[in-house]
């Protein structure tokens, strides 16, 4: 039932109204001024439509409107008043009441007011990211709703008091207390800093004394020394990296609680869990594919703002006049494209332009919203650009990372051999992807004729010919791209950008107030991405995990294509759960030593491992890729996140099955045989 507050004093207005409305199945409750309104909504959370008088002696409509939405920013407030004027309206729409009714209104139009606030409450919470959780029964309150489910909190709460409480495996203290050799029956061969260990120190020496955790005892001598951390202590704090893990991708992957304060989480537990120092924590989390993910979502906001985004997509999307072109055509050549250009750009230009689409096809539609248009659009868009990967080393700095691995061996290929393997996979997955969401998405969707070009066409023409602003931006644009390039090498992804921006500001084409629209929390996600990967590489979970993955292997799997099966499907998993760099660096030394003791060419494990670390379909941390769409996919109209987090797990799983058994079917056991290794 509908709880409705009337606020009005006039007795004799106010309280038969209030009969009327509780005829209509209305639960109405009813003051006579302002500040017994705001105590009353302060203290009866279950209140959803306030019905509120203008003109009230001591605080007037507008003030009391104006406190309730300083504390309920997600509750409909109906203005109420028999003295109308513009300067009132405008006032009230300043500060967000629903609607404005002249007194005495119909009591079916006032009714239907009601309605429609009641139903619009759900999108305005959204919108300011207040959860409404059902509390009737124990069940309801478990589940909760987006961005608040108790149920999931205690769970994660659970998983990681499991892991601290129980004792370490074996083979997990062995990782850690075995003294490096610098033979390759090292056990430890595949931690990520293990060029950089000692001859005969162990990793819980070296992560002790490179991160400052090693503590000032005295010995029998008298003298302070540094005892490094204990294998016990060690494997402890990898535990703890295991379960923020573990516990950070089930918060992301089901929207427990907000990403953003996931994020900070993440850098809680591992500060007062001591696995680094404070400053070690603020590195971990100001990578340069963080400052490159801030850089673009401020571009991107450059790039709709003058209109150029619309060019771009009418220069992409140009051949994209039905469902099915935009899914055959364009995502092959999106496909391809992302193998030598950055699919984090590409994403980021082609993002706001989607948007735009899916506003114009739903209004064409005359229909409010169609998620599983922006389900469709945002996805099929990510998983085509991750699966552009394997095409050339230029595809990403995972493939960089494997290249300097396999350089150590004195067995890297060159760029044009590389290209000649990988890019092959790029436009069959794409179609793979294209089948799927034709399929898949054919009866879910409200908007049944879908004329791309045609959309992007208009909205060009609306606009008219390119502006000087346009001219500016796009100069600016291609100094970027120019830079990332031929310098990224030296300046990294995030330079250029972040120039990029200075440059905009310098034009007056990008404001600071622009810069402080991004989606921050998707920022600070990524970051904490980033420092999920530091602390599970640097502790040595990283390396506990693919050991035990490869340590469960069958014989069949530990040569050949079998091996590359083996270590495409780890690699392939652990992705999406640590960013794609860390993933190659983690796994790339462990698996390269296996192919060169089974007798398997090198190329093919490192390949297998280089291009299954494409395949972070499943959350969004795992790629710049999915963050940033993520962060985009919002309705136009009321904010509301049109692609949940859910989304991407469930489809992003599909897509992955999918994409090892392209990786496995097509390249392993089809053109690779073709060509063999030479």
């Amino acid at each position: 039932m509908t709880k409705i507050l009337l606020v009005d004093d006039e007795d004799d207005y106010r309280l038969p109204l209030a009969r009327r409305l509780q005829l209509r199945e209305l639960l109405t409750l009813d003051v006579n001024n302002g500040e017994d309104a705001i105590k009353q909504i302060r203290a009866d959370k279950d209140i959803d439509v306030v019905l509120l008088d203008r003109k009230m002696p001591g605080m007037s409509g507008e003030q009391t409107l104006e406190e309730i939405k300083s504390f309920r920013p997600e509750l409909q407030v109906i203005m109420l008043t028999a003295h109308g004027s513009l300067e009132s309206a405008m006032e009230t729409g300043r500060l967000e009441a629903f609607a404005y009714l002249r007194k005495p209104c119909d009591l079916e139009e006032l009714i239907a007011t009601v309605a429609r606030a009641r139903e619009g409450k759900v999108h305005l919470a959204a919108r300011q990211e207040i959860p409404i959780v059902e509390k009737d029964s124990l069940k309801k309150w478990l589940i909760g709703t987006h961005n608040s489910r108790p149920g999931i909190m205690i769970l994660g709460l659970v998983i990681f008091a499991a892991l601290l409480l129980c004792p370490p495996p074996a083979r997990m203290l062995t990782l850690v207390s075995t003294p490096k050799t610098g033979e390759v029956s090292d056990p430890h061969m595949g931690y990520a800093d293990y060029d950089k260990l000692k001859h005969g120190e162990t990793i819980a020496e070296y992560y002790s004394h490179k991160y400052g955790l090693s503590m000032t005892v005295t010995n029998e001598q008298g003298e302070k020394v540094k005892q490094p951390l204990t294998p016990s202590q060690t494997a402890l704090r990898l535990r703890v990296m295991l379960g923020i893990l573990i516990v950070a991708a089930l918060f992301w992957a089901t929207g427990a609680i907000p990403v953003g304060f996931t994020a900070l989480m993440v850098g809680a537990v591992m500060y007062f869990m001591g696995i680094l120092r404070p400053d070690d924590i603020a590195q971990a989390y100001s990578k340069d594919a963080v400052i490159f993910i801030f850089g673009v979502l401020a571009l991107s906001l450059a790039i709709s703002k003058t209109g150029l985004d619309r060019r771009i997509g009418l220069l992409l999307l140009g051949p994209a006049s039905s469902r099915g072109r935009l899914l055959f055509i364009f995502l092959p050549l999106l496909g391809i494209a992302c193998s030598f250009v950055s699919e984090h750009a590409l994403i980021a230009f082609i993002m706001p332009m989607f948007m735009m689409v899916y506003a114009a096809a739903v209004r064409g539609a005359g229909i409010r919203q169609d998620k599983a248009l922006a389900a469709m659009f945002v996805l099929a868009l990510c998983f085509t650009a991750n699966c552009g990967g394997p095409g050339s080393p230029a595809a990403g700095g995972r493939n960089a990372v494997m290249m300097g691995i396999m350089a150590d061996y004195g067995v890297s290929p060159t760029f044009g051999e590389w290209v000649q393997y990988g890019l092959p996979y790029v436009p069959v997955m794409a179609l793979v992807i294209a089948t799927y969401f034709y399929v898949v998405f054919r009866r879910k969707l409200k908007v049944k004729t879908l004329n791309v070009s045609a959309y992007v066409r208009q909205a060009a023409q609306k606009i008219g010919p390119m502006n000087h602003q346009e001219y500016l931006t796009t100069a600016v644009l291609a100094g970027v791209i120019i830079l990332w390039i031929t310098a990224s090498d030296t300046y990294g992804m995030g330079g250029p950008i972040i120039l990029g921006l200075l440059a905009l500001n310098v034009l007056r084409i990008l404001r600071w107030r622009d810069v402080a629209r991004i989606p921050w929390d998707v920022v600070a996600l990524y970051a904490s991405a980033c420092a999920v990967g530091k602390g599970l590489a640097v502790t040595g979970a990283a390396l506990f995990l693919a050991d035990s993955f490869i340590s469960i292997l069958p014989e069949f799997m530990r040569s050949g294509e079998g091996l590359a099966i083996a270590v495409s499907l780890f690699t392939g998993i652990t992705t999406n759960f640590m960013s794609d760099g860390a993933t190659v660096s983690a796994i790339g030394p462990i698996t390269l030593p296996m192919a060169l003791i089974s007798g398997t060419h090198p190329w093919m494990i490192g390949f297998a491992t280089a291009f299954a670390s494409s395949f972070a379909h499943m959350l969004i941390i795992g790629t710049p890729n999915n963050a940033i769409a993520y962060a985009m996919a919002k309705d136009p109209i009321t904010g509301e996140q049109l692609v949940s987090l859910g989304d991407f797990f469930k489809h992003g799983f599909v897509i992955l099955l999918l994409s090892f058994a392209v990786l496995w079917g097509w390249a392993f056991f089809g053109y690779w045989r073709f060509l063999g290794f030479h």
